[in-house]
């Protein structure tokens, strides 16, 4: 098994920071994933403005326990947009097809990004995505089983774009600065809800619910464009990477990657190192996908915000947590390389601070009752902390199997998409009145699934490459640790 330690050599050599070619694709792909949560999330704001209000009208239970405190803000509402007769459950459908389409191609697609290159796959993912989000309103005019249909294609687009891009990571980031460079490209999607959010609401209400559709879509079609021209799956094939930081990046790498052809699915399936990231990625999601769907809901349910201040308060734990991605990104890199800390003790205690932190501020949350900026604030700070753990468990695919990491993470994200499929749904039969105290149950509830979470991760994880993940014959060794 390779070593945890930390090579000297690769941070005597290490080539500069600025203008170089794996910044440069960090920062690409930073966009390319604001473009794919802005995707995401645009029609979560959009739907409130397509259905027709007088169909909701008897679904939506206020439990009144917190008193009206916010004044509307009367201004002009646009209603040119069409309006759909469809009640709470088919919302829930075409909201939730997304992910029926989004977990078939996790594992595809890291078993191809590892073989041929994640460029190209990833490019046209996004693409794709961008593509079928145009034809939005044109498949909410022919039915709702064409837009749950459209749903379920920009789901197959999507779930092609993490495993690819883990996969282009393990031929791109040196060791040393896996946690920055993988901050870096990943916190695009917390932006992207960030901003997609308000501004998703903010067109809806000053021109119509079918522009969101038309601009985030052609946004992602332009990023195509731009990734297709500047990116290269390796740093062998980049035309403009200087010669100088080619050398560094492969040899960090050099004893990292694997040359045998098959993939050893065996001894991969049965390593517990990735089934330590597997719990963890899928504990996480569970709280992620519950506030990411439900947030809005308890904004205006029980702590009685309006529809404008909503979208706003709904985005700001998400910009706390992409700034936190940011900078834990850069802090675990330097822990690594300068205070000598060993992968295995930075992942695990990221990962700890990134699961137990919001644990608590969660649960927090729902014992203060109708003190709402205090309510505002936890929750605030949960997702905040949350943003550790991309320096975390998020990226110790790299870690344990640098050549497989696109395939491991197709692996651990099909777990991981699962909670985004039945994690909103137990929350909303658990809170049928909408009260604090139903509230209180959701809260616990996604918060003890975390601290399972990051118990098991902190107990089984791995810092370092598998023997599995390096062998030239693994037929030939039975051990796997």
């Amino acid at each position: 098994m390779a070593s945890d330690s930390n090579p000297a050599s690769e941070d005597t050599f290490q080539a500069p920071v600025c203008r170089s070619a794996r910044y440069n694709l960090a920062f690409l792909a930073f966009f390319g994933f604001f473009v794919l949560y802005s995707l995401r999330v645009n029609l979560s704001v959009a739907l409130v403005d397509m259905v027709d209000s007088n169909t909701t009208a008897a679904d939506n239970r206020t439990a009144n326990e917190c008193a009206e405190h916010s004044t509307p803000i009367k201004v002009l509402h646009n209603q040119t947009g069409k309006k759909y007769r469809w009640d709470a459950e088919t919302q829930g459908w075409i909201l939730g097809s997304f992910f029926y389409g989004y977990i078939i191609t996790q594992i595809p697609a890291g078993y191809v990004a590892s073989r041929s290159g994640g460029k190209l796959l990833l490019g046209f993912g996004v693409l794709g995505t961008s593509v079928f989000t145009l034809f939005t309103p044109l498949a909410a005019d022919f039915g709702v089983g064409a837009l749950i249909a459209l749903r379920a294609l920009e789901g197959l687009g999507e779930g092609v774009t993490f495993p690819a891009m883990h996969a282009m990571w393990s031929s791109w980031a040196p060791p040393l600065e896996r946690s920055k460079l993988l901050s870096i490209s990943y916190a695009g999607a917390q932006l992207g809800t960030v901003v997609s959010l308000p501004l998703s609401g903010i067109v809806c209400f000053y021109m119509n619910w079918t522009y969101v559709f038309y601009l985030f879509g052609i946004v992602g079609i332009i990023w195509f464009i731009l990734w297709i021209w500047l990116v290269s799956d390796t740093p062998e094939t980049h035309k403009t990477i200087s010669p100088y930081e080619k050398e560094y990046i492969l040899s960090s790498l050099r004893n990292q990657l694997s040359s045998q052809k098959s993939v050893p699915w065996v001894p991969m399936l049965k390593s517990l190192a990735l089934w330590a990231i597997v719990v963890a990625h899928f504990s996480y999601n569970w709280t992620f996908y519950t506030l990411l769907t439900l947030l809005p809901t308890y904004m205006k349910e029980v702590l009685r915000f309006n529809i404008q201040e909503n979208g706003f308060l709904s985005a700001v734990p998400y910009l706390g947590c992409w700034l936190c991605m940011i900078l834990s990104g850069q802090a675990a890199d330097n822990l690594r390389a300068k205070w000598n800390f060993s992968t295995l003790c930075v992942r695990r205690v990221f990962s700890l601070i990134g699961m137990i932190g919001p644990a608590v501020f969660l649960v927090a949350a729902g014992f203060i009752g109708c003190d709402y900026s205090l309510a505002v604030a936890f929750l605030t700070t949960s997702t905040t902390l949350g943003g550790f753990c991309s320096s975390g468990f998020s990226i110790n695919h790299l870690d344990v199997a640098p050549s497989y990491a696109g395939i491991l993470l197709g692996i651990t994200n099909t777990f991981a998409t699962i909670p985004g499929m039945i994690g909103p749904i137990i929350a909303r039969s658990l809170t049928p009145e909408n009260t604090v105290g139903e509230w209180q149950t959701v809260f616990c509830l996604a918060a003890a699934v975390n601290v399972f979470g990051a118990i098991f991760f902190t107990l089984f994880s791995k810092g370092e490459v598998q023997n599995w993940a390096v062998r030239v014959n693994p037929e030939t060794e039975g051990t796997n640790k």
